[in-house]
């Protein structure tokens, strides 16, 4: 039950992949750059945080449009490649990519957002 309050709190500062108060879905998202909307299924929370913390680095002016964009494409072509897939290790490629990304956006949006720094 204290995982579950942890990871309930770690998630607190992103929004759910439906939006939520000034925040565009996952949908929307993927439609900035005119993107054909991607169902990441149940990956679709982990895929939204990643592009939302894109997001607010890239409205913030810490990350170029073509850079979301390419960011947001090179999810969905990992995603159509590995996380589909019925193959355990192509499913875990794609989960260590995800991560690896999600860390990338986390990143961008940090030097970007002054209330994810330490303070």
């Amino acid at each position: 039950m204290i995982g579950a309050a942890a990871l309930v709190a770690a998630c607190a500062g992103t929004p759910g992949v439906e939006g939520g108060w000034r925040a565009p879905s996952l949908v929307a998202l993927q439609q900035v750059c005119g993107a054909q909307a991607v169902d990441f299924g149940p990956y679709a929370g982990a895929v939204y945080s990643a592009l939302f913390d894109a997001y607010v680095a890239n409205r913030r002016g810490r990350l170029s449009h073509e850079q979301f964009c390419g960011f947001e494409a090179g999810l969905a072509q990992q995603y159509a490649k590995l996380g589909t897939s019925g193959d355990p290790q192509a499913r875990s490629q794609w989960i260590t990519f995800l991560n690896d990304q999600r860390a990338t956006a986390i990143s961008w949006r940090a030097a970007a957002d002054p209330t994810l720094r330490a303070g």
